[in-house]
């Protein structure tokens, strides 16, 4: 057996994402490149690693075997690297946040200076719908979550960071009629949604069935950039994180509409399972929070009072 790290990464990225397209993506490799490290670490076993039916690629029982002995195998040699720099007297190891997908506009300020003071800290972020943030916390799968809304089943410790604002948005080419009422105002122009899963859209449509609005028309897209910019191209309104919209606004390819009961106000919270043992580098970064919270705030948000 020959194996190298290399191989055994590309390996595990394959077993996980089932695709060498995908995986060639997120290691920054070239397609060619993944299929011959994979063609050479299969070469050295006897047994078929993954199987192509239909076009698509699977994983075998004994390449799923082999690809959880990898990651214990990959976990060991990152220990090894994180015990070196602790000697040479530097914090290391991994900080692994999963954030809801408008969080990362949020989120990035509150590393910055984190992650450039301690080189020895790897950064793993994920950032997509809340569901699967909270499922990701739920599974013990990373330190932190970032989410707007607390999750209601699991036990958590939280610190606050700051406000997260929702107003009605819409083109600013769109032309209203003075004196249009609320109600009308969401009956007559088509609603843009996230998906489903989205924290977002659930404060819209809490809005909407507290209100007691009839929806003409509503559209499904699957990111905030998508809404974004499927209203700045006017094919509908939407309630839009105001953090996610700053530069639109102020390149007036925005506006905000006035609406009695907006903006919704919530927070946005860095999380924690009540029951984890969190790591050294993870217990510094509860401490730079704590300790920089509020500079942060102050030199990054400050233009959210304006709103």
């Amino acid at each position: 057996m020959n194996y190298t790290l290399h191989q055994l990464q590309i390996f595990l990225k394959v077993s996980r994402i089932q695709s060498i397209t995908k995986a060639a993506e997120e290691l920054y490799l070239t397609q060619p490149a993944v299929s011959i490290q994979l063609k050479n670490f299969q070469d050295q076993f006897p047994i078929p690693l993954t199987e192509v039916v239909g076009r698509k690629l699977y994983i075998t029982d004994f390449g799923k075997e082999i690809a959880l002995a990898a990651e214990k195998i990959l976990n060991e040699v990152s220990t090894i690297d994180y015990k070196t720099l602790a000697y040479q007297g530097k914090l290391s190891g991994r900080l692994k946040i999963s954030v809801v997908s408008t969080g990362k506009y949020v989120m990035p300020y509150f590393l910055n200076d984190f992650m450039n003071h301690n080189n020895g800290v790897e950064l793993l972020m994920d950032v997509t719908n809340k569901t699967k943030v909270v499922k990701s916390l739920e599974r013990n799968e990373v330190d932190f979550a970032l989410v707007s809304v607390l999750p209601k089943k699991l036990k958590v410790n939280q610190v606050e960071l700051m406000p997260n604002k929702l107003f009605f948005v819409a083109s600013s080419g769109l032309e209203l009629k003075k004196n249009l009422t609320k109600r009308k105002l969401f009956e007559d122009f088509p609603l843009i949604y996230r998906e489903q899963g989205s924290a977002t859209r659930n404060a819209m449509e809490n809005f909407i069935e507290k209100n007691k609005f009839s929806v003409r028309k509503k559209m499904e897209l699957t990111s905030n950039e998508a809404v974004k910019q499927a209203v700045v191209a006017g094919l509908g309104c939407s309630i839009m994180p105001l953090i996610g919209i700053k530069n639109e606004l102020k390149n007036g390819d925005l506006k905000i509409i006035p609406v009695k009961g907006l903006p919704i106000i919530t927070n946005w919270n860095l999380i924690w399972l009540k029951s984890k043992n969190l790591s050294p580098a993870a217990l510094a970064y509860l401490d730079f929070i704590a300790t920089e919270k509020k500079d942060i705030i102050h030199k990054k948000f400050d233009w959210i009072t304006n709103f």
